[in-house]
């Protein structure tokens, strides 16, 4: 079988190597998830969230441990890295705590008896997920679909696979039941095999266009619900009336988060004409002052991009960016050295003719762009394929409600920067997918939401004894 590497983006260094799952242990493995798919359904809701709540201890109590795995798998901040494993024992109190009345029945007056809505779990839910949050991803979906009583099998990206065992062990310490959540070391080449398979109820994918268009067409095929969060290229836009250091502040790591590797972080900076060279100019310099250096090193703020692959794919499209007529105000070439290193950088003026300019760059790269008034602004805003999130500045109430009407974003951010919360609902439109995760809405998207009408008629008088 082809193995998998964990590589430490930092130096190169090769941390270990992982077998393939064979044809044979694939397939106990969803047998297994199947299997115990008919008894966990049935668990009480106590029993699953007291279960959930000593997952969310594993997760506190070896914060530093998982945080140490996360950082030397794909590079992020250590600080961000435990900070990261705090937020997954966040979601998983949360959905201990508010699970049982998300899904509880719905009454409804209709002309029957009684009419209500039933929530039922689906089944064993096949997550695929990206190395980004390797683990913050992972239990957005498991929480509430563990939760819910569906059962997951994890298929992770290829270059965390150190991560994606350790939330399996992390499931397995809290005491979950044998094939409650599982991990699936496969290639993507293998995930429309298991997709296909009918014991697979639903699918799950954080991801690239590409990947996701994949598992939604093969999901397609076999008639199966999908939930897609895919890429972003967010619009953080700076009005005149914008708090003008709390603006450019929260740019600067809006932008630099996860060493500008979120989906959710903000790439493009539309900025009105009025403040536009004076935010120019500052956000310049706060790029500059980022410290990029050792993840482990507590004084750190930009560690490496995760792969070879993902430096050399941004260095094409900076480089794109330039040759098409943007102007390089900073950065712009791979740091020296060994280890995965591109430094913070920022653009201007790129032209709409530019692949980068409708692209998502994954990585330290502000673009900018200068606006007359909040039309243009809008415009220039919806002006990508994407529609994730999205962070407006202004003071202004009629600005503030047009951006909120008019951006094509799952969420709009007002003076504030874009985050995900266990409490509200996230996810996008246009391509960056559809469903929605967290929330009352993310659990809800793996169940069956069953009509139930009970008609009571009155019973038949008994035949007497001569009849």
């Amino acid at each position: 079988m082809a193995t998998m590497q964990s590589v430490n983006p930092a130096t190169g260094e090769v941390l270990g190597r992982f077998e393939e799952l064979s044809d044979a242990a694939l397939e106990a493995r969803i047998a297994r998830a199947a299997e115990t798919f008919r008894t966990w359904r049935r668990r009480p809701f106590a029993e699953r969230a007291a279960l959930m709540v000593r997952a969310a201890e594993v997760l506190e109590q070896r914060k530093e441990h998982w945080g140490r795995t996360m950082t030397l798998e794909m590079g992020k901040t250590f600080k961000s890295a435990v900070a990261e494993a705090e937020k997954c024992a966040w979601v998983c109190r949360y959905y201990a705590e508010h699970a049982e009345r998300f899904l509880a029945d719905e009454e409804v007056k209709a002309s029957a008896t009684r009419s209500f809505v039933h929530h039922l779990p689906l089944g064993p839910v096949l997550a695929v997920m990206p190395w980004n949050f390797p683990f913050w991803q992972v239990f957005r979906f498991a929480a509430p679909g563990l939760m819910a009583g569906n059962v997951g099998l994890l298929k992770h990206a290829s270059n965390v696979p150190q991560s994606a065992l350790a939330i399996e062990e992390i499931f397995r310490l809290a005491g979950f039941p044998d094939g409650c959540f599982q991990t699936l070391l496969v290639g993507s080449s293998r995930v429309a095999r298991v997709l296909e398979d009918d014991r697979i109820a639903a699918a799950t994918l954080t991801g690239s266009e590409g990947a996701g268009a994949a598992v939604a067409s093969t999901a397609g095929r076999v008639i199966k619900k999908t939930v897609l969060e895919l890429g972003g290229s967010d619009p953080f836009v700076v009005m005149p009336s914008a708090s003008f250091d709390a603006a450019v502040s929260t740019a600067v790591t809006a932008r630099c988060i996860n060493n500008g590797q979120s989906c959710i972080a903000a790439k493009r900076f539309i900025v009105h004409d009025r403040i536009y060279d004076r935010f120019e100019r500052e956000m310049v310099r706060r790029m500059q002052a980022l410290r990029v250096g050792d993840p482990m090193d507590p004084a750190t703020d930009v560690g490496p991009l995760a792969t070879g692959a993902e430096l050399e794919k941004l260095t094409h499209q900076v480089d794109d960016a330039v040759r098409a007529g943007a102007k390089l105000l900073l950065g712009g070439r791979p740091q020296a050295g060994k280890g995965f290193y591109y430094p913070p950088t920022v653009l201007a003026g790129i032209p709409r003719g530019s692949p980068s300019y409708r692209e998502e760059l994954f990585g330290p790269v502000a673009m900018l762009y200068r606006v007359k008034d909040v039309d243009e602004a809008i415009a220039v805003a919806n002006d990508v394929p994407f529609g994730l999130g999205s962070s407006v500045w202004t003071n202004d109430e009629a600005e503030r409600r047009r951006f909120v009407d008019d951006l094509e974003a799952g969420a709009t951010f007002v003076n504030a920067m874009v985050a995900s919360d266990p409490r509200l609902p996230f996810g996008g439109v246009k391509r960056s997918g559809y469903g929605r995760e967290l929330a009352r809405d993310g659990i809800r998207e793996f169940v069956n939401v069953k009509t139930v009408v009970v008609q009571e008629l009155a019973a038949a008088a008994p035949r007497s004894a001569t009849e």
